[in-house]
């Protein structure tokens, strides 16, 4: 079950309330979550006592982002065990909660693995449990630590490419703090230029139908002090027709073994626009997006959700009416194409950006390596 309760933030500051936090208060274990569907015209956390309502939230996306599904996944095993519910069970539910993400499943399946491990060691459900808590904090910490150095590689590659600073950046959906167990993914390139002096301009898509640059992308820009303005999506063209675009930075949510990269619905015409009027096209993201059991973007799952996101609109501040609980745009019965994601193919990638360094060009070869690269670091 979940349960909410709101904190404000202060000022301009950065929020000091963490998209996920592990809580042990006296009534038991509790996975807490900055509630990411209210933002920004609140901050509230939504607290989950166990698996299910977590699945709930990743479904509904009060938390959200690829790195943070991971963490999220892994932490929701953890939970499941502390609480004494079926723990295979819940890692199967918690890891279909979202297909595409593969980061959802890459840490649901870490803290299983330690579970299962500590229980085959012969030790009881309180060791099993703290052996998932532990591995789902591992997964956090190491999360932080890939955001710093993928920000570091970002920013040495957007010096290589556009000489001289003053960078305009564009970029697309969310991929801040809110996604990460750091300061994120593209979102941590683009705040590093601005903390070096050198962002002129983060362009902000708003990301329809959800709205997640214009609700949570703003939000973050604004509170970290970055020079940056919105349009909308299909503004995107006319901007790059002025010259007003220096560089592409996104994120990725699944990116195939021959470099296909499955992200925000939106990316891959702006990808488009980007070769078309050769500007550099870059993706950032942790290793642990590149799936090599997925060969290429063909055989990458992309999700489909509802229509009434499209045919309605939702704030938390406003009644609602419509069959989804929002206000309708469309007239009743309006069919509704909504994949959450469309797949850019390599060659329309300049680079892909990780916490292990950069890929460019992008090639099925290169990745393959850089996964090896990583996994040798790691043992």
């Amino acid at each position: 079950m979940a349960d909410q309760y709101a904190q404000s933030g202060e000022g301009g500051r950065p929020t000091e309330i963490p998209a996920i936090r592990w809580d042990e208060p006296p009534e038991g274990p509790v996975l807490v979550l900055l509630d990411q569907t209210r933002l920004p015209a609140e901050e509230v956390e939504l607290v989950c006592t166990d698996a299910s309502a977590l699945v709930d939230a990743i479904r509904s996306l009060a938390v959200r982002g690829a790195p943070l599904l991971g963490i999220a996944g892994a932490y929701g095993v953890a939970l499941a065990a502390a609480r004494g519910f079926d723990v295979d069970e819940a890692a199967i539910a918690l890891a279909g909660a979202r297909p595409t993400a593969v980061n959802l499943s890459v840490g649901v399946r870490r803290a299983q693995a330690a579970h299962r491990e500590a229980v085959a060691k012969g030790g009881g459900p309180e060791q099993a449990a703290g052996a998932a808590l532990a591995a789902a904090r591992r997964l956090h910490r190491e999360d932080a630590e890939a955001s710093a150095r993928m920000a570091a590689h970002g920013l040495a590659l957007l010096d290589e490419l556009l000489p001289g600073g003053g960078h305009r950046i564009l970029t697309h959906c969310n991929t801040g703090a809110l996604v990460s167990g750091g300061e994120g993914t593209a979102f941590a390139v683009a705040l590093a230029a601005h903390r070096d002096g050198r962002l002129r301009r983060l362009w902000v898509d708003e990301t329809r139908p959800l709205l997640q640059g214009a609700r949570l992308t703003a939000y973050e820009a604004a509170r970290n002090g970055m020079a940056y303005t919105l349009l909308t999506d299909n503004a995107a063209g006319s901007l790059f027709a002025a010259g007003e675009v220096d560089a592409v930075l996104i994120g990725a949510d699944r990116i195939a073994a021959d470099g296909s990269v499955a992200n925000k619905v939106g990316s891959y015409p702006l990808a488009v626009l980007a070769r078309y009027h050769h500007v550099p096209f870059i993706v950032v993201a942790p290793v642990t997006t590149v799936d090599p059991d997925t060969p290429d973007g063909a055989s990458i799952e992309v999700e489909q959700r509802p229509g009434f996101e499209v045919t309605e609109i939702t704030s938390p501040q406003v009644t609602m009416s419509g069959p989804g609980g929002g206000i309708p745009v469309a007239p009743l019965g309006t069919q509704a194409y909504n994949p959450a994601f469309d797949v850019t193919p390599p060659e329309l990638v300049t680079a892909i950006v990780t916490e292990e360094g950069a890929v460019s060009p992008v090639t099925a070869e290169a990745l393959a390596e850089l996964c090896d690269r990583s996994r040798q670091v790691t043992i």
